[in-house]
């Protein structure tokens, strides 16, 4: 993803989370405040229905107390507890009384029990008017609820006196009904649904989704796609197991509301979207575009290793300006110090070079010649200019691990015996011992351990085989060898070029790598022009010189390319 959609998006993604964010927060406030009003109305209407159903109980308990003091209902229940011969005419006597009763109070139940509280008879209403009510499998309580043929009664209880005793207990009932609660509501009973009012869902969707709100006084739960808040509703002896619990939708008592907050946000959020699409544009055009540029700069400059200079922009965003501006100056800071470091680096190596060649007036000059030999062939061989850089500095330091070596070996006149010969050898591994512990020396390192590795593998330090030794090692190894024999030596005289040249096309594919050899006769035809020699003149050459050996002044080609000391 570009940068600058990317800014895009990340200014206009955080507007459009935040206005969802607001918009949700705002309709959970306006819901929490449909739900505190819902349970304000609750209260209110429940604190009424409470001062209403208790004037109704004070006025049917004045009733009931009327119908306890009945003469003929007295003399029934006396008959009845008394004649126990005519038990069953006075229970039908009394059940008649009560039918009658019931009839003209408009209740739809009547039970008298005695004073131990033993239910004697009751009536029921029925679809023809009153039917005696089966007490043995029924046990309704003095007071509260209870439920029979899928019908729910209320039950009031008031004590019937003869004299100061009491002497039977008349229970009044009457249907249950929710619509007078002038709400939503449900009757449960041992959390099931005994019945509902105002409500779409199923019974079975209302117990499971109340089942968690058992004797809460406030809870919610979902009921469908909808969301409810549910109020126990307390009931004067409602009885164990019963519980009324309002039902108020939520959903559709703030619907009203969310659409209006809805339609408001709707018209706010598309005014804020399109303004935040507009900052988000702009800030990708101002902040992105220069930014992205800055970056594509970097990363050429990070392929490249050169640090890039950034131009200096009138306009746009300041910071983004003194940005660039900085990274101008540090790029500048970074070149002076690269360009110095350099300058040091270069001073180092030249220093290391002079050292080693200053211990020996006959070695003088010898790191810089090889140096420019070896850069010599690796322009005939075409290499990049960073490799052959690399050649330049390698050439310089390839004898530096000779500074381990003792002057008595160095400098020895005569020729040098097995073991020093061994001590000798070990000057590449020390070149690499001392150089590797220094910072920006590991491309070099292959020069200086392996300048004396052989094409057939019978140099050292590691015996390497044709192209195991790198390429620059190889070039160094040439021009080392060239020096070597064409330069005054206390326990020998110098070559001449041809004699130098025709032992290296003797060496060439045995001790050196003969295409380098090549390179370097190439190389060297600017210099001795008289001297393009083809391999068997060259060849020829070595056999006279061989043939006119000066014991006293010179030795043989191959005895110097055995005891080379540098």
């Amino acid at each position: 993803m570009r940068f600058s959609t990317r800014v895009l998006v990340g200014s206009f993604f955080p507007f459009a989370v935040l206005l969802a964010v607001s918009f949700w927060v705002v309709k959970n406030v306006a819901v929490d405040v449909v739900r505190s009003g819902l349970r304000t109305t609750v209260r209110d209407h429940q604190a009424a229905l409470a001062r209403v159903r208790l004037r109704n109980q004070q006025r049917e308990r004045r009733i009931l107390q009327g119908v306890a003091e009945n003469p003929a209902l007295k003399a029934g229940l006396e008959l009845l507890s008394t004649e126990s011969g005519l038990r069953e005419q006075a229970r039908d006597t009394v059940r008649d009384q009560l039918s009658e009763l019931c009839d003209a109070l408009q209740f739809d139940f009547m039970m008298v029990s005695s004073s131990q509280g033993k239910p004697l008879t009751a009536v029921i209403r029925s679809a023809t008017g009153f039917a005696p009510f089966d007490l043995a499998q029924h046990r309704p309580s003095k007071s509260g609820l209870f439920s029979t043929g899928g019908q729910v009664y209320e039950i009031y209880s008031v004590p019937i006196y003869e004299g100061p005793a009491e002497m039977a207990t008349l229970s009044v009932g009457e249907l249950f009904d929710l619509t007078r609660l002038g709400m939503p509501a449900v009757l449960l009973h041992d959390r099931a649904v005994a019945l509902a009012y105002q409500t779409d869902a199923s019974p079975a969707e209302i117990a499971d989704a109340l089942a968690g709100c058992l004797s809460r006084a406030e809870c919610q739960a979902r009921i469908g796609k909808h969301q409810f808040v549910s109020f126990l509703l307390p009931l004067n002896n409602a009885g164990d197991g019963y519980e009324v619990r309002s039902l108020q939708n939520v959903d559709e008592a703030s619907a009203g509301v969310q659409a209006l907050l809805r339609n408001v946000f709707l018209i706010a959020g598309l005014s804020v979207l399109a303004a935040a699409l507009g900052i988000s544009l702009l800030a990708s055009r101002s902040i992105a575009r220069p930014l992205a540029l800055m970056a594509a700069r970097l990363r050429v400059a990070s392929a490249t290793g050169d640090l890039p200079q950034f131009p200096e922009s009138g306009g746009g965003v300041r910071e983004i300006s003194d940005l660039a501006l900085g990274f101008s100056q540090a790029a500048q800071a970074v070149r002076e110090g690269k360009e110095r470091l350099t300058r040091a680096y270069i001073e180092f190596v030249g220093s290391l070079a002079q050292a080693l060649d200053a211990r020996d007036s006959y070695t003088a000059g010898h790191s810089r010649r090889v140096s420019e030999y070896a850069t010599a062939i690796g322009n005939a061989m075409g290499l990049p200019r960073e490799e052959i850089e690399t050649i330049r500095i390698g050439g310089l330091l390839h004898d530096v691990g000779k500074i381990g070596i003792s002057d008595l070996i160095l400098q020895k006149p005569g020729r040098l015996t097995p073991d020093e010969l061994k001590i000798i050898q070990q000057h590449p591994a020390i070149g690499r011992h001392i150089l590797e512990k220094v910072q920006g020396m590991e491309p070099y390192l292959p020069i200086v351990e392996l300048h004396h590795e052989n094409w057939d593998g019978s140099g050292y330090p590691h015996g390497l085989r044709g192209g195991e030794t790198p390429l620059i090692a190889r070039i160094v190894r040439v021009a080392d060898a060239y020096d070597a024999m064409t330069s005054d030596r206390p326990y020998r005289r110098g070559m001449a070029h041809a004699d130098a040249m025709a032992i290296l096309w003797k060496g060439a594919g045995a001790e050196t790598d003969p295409a380098v050899t090549a390179a370097f006769a190439q190389a060297m035809l600017e210099r001795h022009p008289q001297a393009d020699l083809t391999p068997s003149e060259s060849l020829g050459r070595l056999a006279r010189a061989i043939q006119a050996e000066n014991a006293g002044s010179r030795v043989a080609p191959e005895e110097v390319a055995a005891e080379d000391r540098l």
